[in-house]
């Protein structure tokens, strides 16, 4: 890792420093997605078979899993992994549970009620990447919420063949069919759909390059879908003062870092020996890791930088606004009122990032890519649609139509102002 002394810095130094790692060939990568949607929204299932076989290497038949399939797999699943997946499962769902939808109804002048309602999105698409790092966890993650919001239609897609695993922890969570699609094909087969394929409305779920890129442009075409938020390489950023455990502070850097090469880890610490006992800590336990190249590349792109002070620190962290944030500090409490931008923060020594990725019960689908100063964390409402609904009765158009024609003389929109007047000359013709 590098290491800086923030007081040191430049603007222009500091803002370098904060800078995520680029995302190169993007140019490549979206004619390569932009060629495959358009093939698949030509041929369809055609075209979905010939890329799972060329670039996932599946040689079943069918794109679907039949319920013969998903039992079986099922059953493949070791008692202790099914023992675990049933307890983050429980924890996941309790706390997503208690989102309940914000309704509002009230009377904003005599006459005139304005309310809000909300409705599950009727189809959504989940995408769960497998390869190296199969993500068990985010099957969950992503349809326990979609299953509680009350989505009609839950599918989900993952690269052939799919773990057990992952198969068991849909299931359980509520999703009702599964693909054997991976990769730019399967976020085009959910958001236009194919004969074996639904379309659905919202597609949720990490993946690539070739999969982020996949769900930016379906989600500009008016005739594809929407998607949950932008995504980027993982990253965590940790605060530590001189109380903190090196050893802990070294395993939450380490345990972001393995993501992938592209993922990035901040320490920020008003301690210069924090900061170097837990650069060597990392260094040490990087050797025993299985994908510590991986993590070695992960680390060339990541920062310590010594800070005058925790308040310091917080600023910093708002401002780069990462994924993960954990407070590793005596009195972590302290600094929440003013820590803003981040997906989601863990608190205290024995909190680390993996609990909220896994089993605390916080959503692990998190804005990327300083996307945290404008995003959240995923929940039910992302399951949700939120309308208004607003009534008047004769007095409530009485007292304020001459507001509203006003107004629309001042834009100019007569239409909208004789909309209302037709509407008092008759009022005032019964009288």
């Amino acid at each position: 890792m590098q290491y800086q002394v923030w007081k040191d810095l430049s603007d222009s130094d500091k803002k370098a420093v904060l800078t995520r790692p680029a995302q190169g060939g993007s140019a490549k990568v979206h004619a390569i997605v932009a060629a495959m949607i358009e093939r698949i929204k030509k041929d369809g299932d055609l075209a979905l078979r010939e890329y799972s076989r060329t670039l996932d290497h599946f040689t079943g038949e069918n794109l679907e899993l039949t319920p013969d399939e998903i039992k079986a797999a099922c059953k493949e699943v070791d008692k202790d992994l099914k023992k675990a997946i049933n307890q983050a499962y429980r924890n996941i769902k309790k706390f997503h549970s208690a989102q309940k939808p914000c309704q509002v109804k009230l009377e904003t002048f005599p006459g005139i009620i304005c309310q809000t309602r909300t409705h599950a999105i009727e189809s959504v698409g989940l995408y769960v990447p497998g390869g190296s790092a199969p993500l068990v966890s985010t099957a969950l993650m992503l349809a326990v919420p979609a299953k509680i919001a009350g989505c009609a239609e839950i599918i989900l897609c993952s690269p052939p063949p799919i773990n057990p695993a992952i198969i068991y922890a849909a299931v359980k969570a509520g999703v009702q069919r599964i693909f054997n699609l991976g990769g730019a094909q399967a976020i085009a087969a959910m958001a236009f759909g194919s004969d074996s394929v639904p379309k659905v409305q919202k597609i949720f779920g990490p993946g690539n390059q070739f999969v982020t890129m996949a769900k930016r442009l379906v989600s500009e075409d008016p005739m594809g879908a929407a998607i949950d938020m932008p995504a980027g390489p993982s990253e965590v950023l940790v605060i530590a003062d001189d109380k903190a455990d090196p050893h802990f502070v070294a395993a939450d850097l380490l345990s972001q870092a393995e993501h992938g090469p592209d993922s990035q880890v901040i320490l920020l610490s008003d301690s210069k020996e924090l900061i170097e006992k837990a650069i060597k800590c990392a260094q040490e336990e990087l050797h025993s890791l299985p994908r510590r190249e991986i993590a070695q590349k992960s680390l060339s792109n990541s920062t310590a930088i010594l800070c005058s002070s925790l308040e310091e620190c917080a600023a910093i962290s708002n401002r780069y606004a990462p994924e993960h944030l954990i407070v590793q500090i005596a009195k972590p409490q302290r600094l929440l009122p003013i820590l803003k931008n981040a997906g989601s923060i863990f608190l205290g020594a024995f909190t680390p990032e993996s609990l909220g990725d896994y089993a605390s019960g916080t959503n692990h689908t998190l804005p990327t890519y300083g996307y945290a100063k404008t995003c959240s964390a995923l929940g039910t409402d992302d399951y949700r649609r939120r309308y208004t609904v607003q009534s008047a009765n004769r007095k409530g158009l009485r007292g304020i139509g001459q507001t509203v024609m006003a107004l629309a003389t001042a834009e100019s929109l007569d239409a909208h102002r004789q909309a209302v007047a037709v509407r008092l000359n008759a009022l005032n013709t019964k009288k």
